[in-house]
């Protein structure tokens, strides 16, 4: 994918480059202006997509009713294929400024392709493509992932006066955790992205039926706002554990943060979202919509390193799933709105 895109960019006259950022995973990054002073813009689109489990024919590109099927249609070939697009035809025009195309690896595991850009590139704001019925996001939540591990006694199943469960000492921790989502879902909410949210995803423990466990572990997710660091989580987390511990002498627990990634929050006043907006505006003839997601995004990581970022792409639908597909006229729009705002907005043009 990585060669294809460097190959397209290389036909239409633009230079691009491949850039390992792991064994036999590179970036693609071309540049269109630079000729003329102006700001610097960051297009990011991730190459990789999920797997095609319980898919039928996901390579084939089926294209019905002015819809194109196939993994990664909507996440986010179309995306990619409007960047590239809106970057090539940014190089005809000689625009002021600079375009930077990033087309990122591992997106859909630890953003190593992003984490690259975020390190080597300096840029006045960037837009990442992802799927949002040409909404833009402002904002997302971030996560924390924390390992949680019970300790008992291992005994032999009839001697229960010597062993002390930790498949049972992890359930209070169970209840409890359901009562802190209880809480969150109550607690104060983000004017976009609504409350807070944590869950339990994996769970082991315990080696044959005879045997009190001496360990269960458990893994779990906590959705955090913008404000919220992992730091907070932890010790969150932490306190739920120290209550149990306070009222249970055999409950023994421990708190290890696993991986975490930032929430992404961009004011609406900044350059890069009023000037898409104005586009979106001229070139749809309705107000821009101006929206949250769910779900993360490499935005986050380019914004932490100072490069404020939105989120903007393509209407779509079957995210992960197994029937994914874009509207095409959407990617259409999508190019030509992006192309309008990155002239503008590299031009130094207020809005």
């Amino acid at each position: 994918m990585a060669r294809f895109v460097a190959n397209w960019f290389k036909r239409h006259g633009i230079e691009a480059t491949l850039e390992d950022v792991a064994t036999g995973r590179p970036n693609v990054i071309a540049v269109a202006g630079g000729h003329r002073p102006g700001r610097t813009i960051i297009l990011n689109a991730h190459l990789d997509t999920v797997g095609v489990a319980a898919m039928n024919q996901p390579f084939s590109a089926v294209i019905d009713s002015g819809r194109l099927f196939g993994r990664g249609a909507m996440d986010t070939k179309a995306g990619l294929a409007a960047f590239m697009l809106a970057t090539a035809a940014a190089a005809e025009r000689q625009l002021e400024g600079k375009v930077i195309f990033a087309g990122v690896v591992d997106e859909e595991f630890a953003s190593l392709g992003t984490e690259s850009i975020a390190v080597r590139f300096q840029a006045d704001a960037a837009i990442v493509a992802e799927p949002t019925a040409l909404e833009i996001v402002t904002s997302h939540k971030g996560f924390v992932w924390l390992d949680i591990a019970t300790t008992g006694v291992a005994a032999h199943g009839s001697r229960f006066e010597e062993g002390v469960d930790a498949i049972a000492k992890m359930g209070k921790f169970l209840g409890a955790l359901e009562a802190l989502s209880s809480e969150l879902k109550a607690g104060p909410q983000h004017p976009l992205l609504g409350p807070a949210s944590v869950h339990a995803s994996v769970i082991e423990g315990g080696q044959e039926l005879s045997s009190y466990p001496a360990l269960c572990k458990l893994s779990l997710e906590r959705r955090t706002l913008p404000g919220e660091t992992p730091e907070m989580v932890r010790a969150e987390i932490q306190a739920v554990i120290d209550r149990l511990s306070a009222a249970d002498p055999h409950f023994h627990a421990t708190c290890q943060p696993i991986f975490s990634r930032e929430p992404l929050e961009v004011s609406a006043q900044s350059d890069i979202v009023k000037i898409l907006g104005q586009q979106l505006l001229a070139q749809l003839g309705r107000d821009p919509v101006i929206s949250g997601m769910s779900g993360w995004t490499d935005a986050a990581l380019l914004t932490g390193a100072g490069i404020p970022s939105v989120v903007f792409g393509p209407a779509g639908e079957g995210l992960h799933g197994a029937r994914e597909w874009v509207d095409l006229e959407s990617v259409a729009r999508c190019s030509a709105i992006v192309l309008a705002a990155i002239t503008q907005f590299c031009a130094n043009t207020g809005s």
